[in-house]
């Protein structure tokens, strides 16, 4: 009888702990960044990690991932500290996928160490990326996913706004690359990329930053010679 009891625990403790196993992350719940970044800015591979915080994004999940995310996240400003200074950014709210995509980015920290990888004077200055290896490693972790065109919200591409390049590949719906932004420096704005990209924030502090970053000489691809790094980016409120 007592065999039969204990055997009876047995199996009851087993399922109790299967049912915890299978328990979903709540997208909801405030995403920190996985413990010590979990590789994020290491250089081993990051594909493999298990136990994460949110789920690793891609074209069929990010939509839905962002619109949960929108809903409890509600952070508009950020400072970007670079090298030349500090750019504070106001990010609007209704263009949410892509504000909501920016404060998640910084959240996990994948800006710091990045880099003004493309900088044209009179023109506009463009950010996010670098060719460290720990870039890549932050994008593999975090997912490979595009972000829909959001372009009908009456924003202009003036000086100091904050907009988003579509991705380089193959991509007739001009969908945006969301690992990376640019600001338009030029005097008088450059509306010509009205319609074709997402404005989803303007610079409210540090034009004279931005400015002194599109001043830096660059090689054949607009390249800075001497690399311009954002250092970090913090969410102001």
């Amino acid at each position: 009888m007592k065999l039969v009891l204990l055997l009876s625990v047995f199996v009851l403790f087993l399922n109790c702990e299967d049912k915890q196993s299978k328990k979903k992350i709540n997208p909801e719940k405030e995403i920190t960044t996985v413990a010590k970044e979990e590789g994020l800015t290491g250089d081993e591979d990051t594909t493999d990690i298990t136990n994460r915080a949110f789920p690793k994004l891609n074209s069929k999940n990010a939509m839905e991932f962002f619109l949960q995310y929108d809903k409890v996240h509600k952070e508009n400003k950020v400072r970007l500290t670079t090298d030349f200074g500090t750019i504070d950014i106001l990010l609007f709210n209704e263009t949410k996928f892509h504000r909501s995509n920016f404060i998640f980015l910084t959240k996990q920290k994948y800006f710091n160490g990045t880099q003004f990888y493309r900088v044209i004077d009179n023109f506009m200055v463009q950010a996010g990326n670098s060719d460290d290896r720990k870039t890549s490693n932050k994008r593999t972790y975090i997912g490979k996913y595009l972000l829909p065109p959001d372009t009908k919200r009456g924003f202009k591409h003036d000086r100091g706004v904050v907009s988003m390049p579509s991705s380089d590949i193959d991509n007739p719906h001009k969908l945006a690359s969301p690992y990376e932004f640019f600001i338009v420096q030029q005097q008088g704005g450059a509306h010509f990329l009205d319609g074709d990209y997402t404005i989803f924030g303007k610079v409210t502090s540090g034009m004279d930053v931005v400015d002194k970053i599109a001043a830096v000489e660059t090689d054949d691809a607009d390249w800075p010679l001497r690399n311009v790094y954002i250092r970090k980016v913090e969410i102001v409120e």
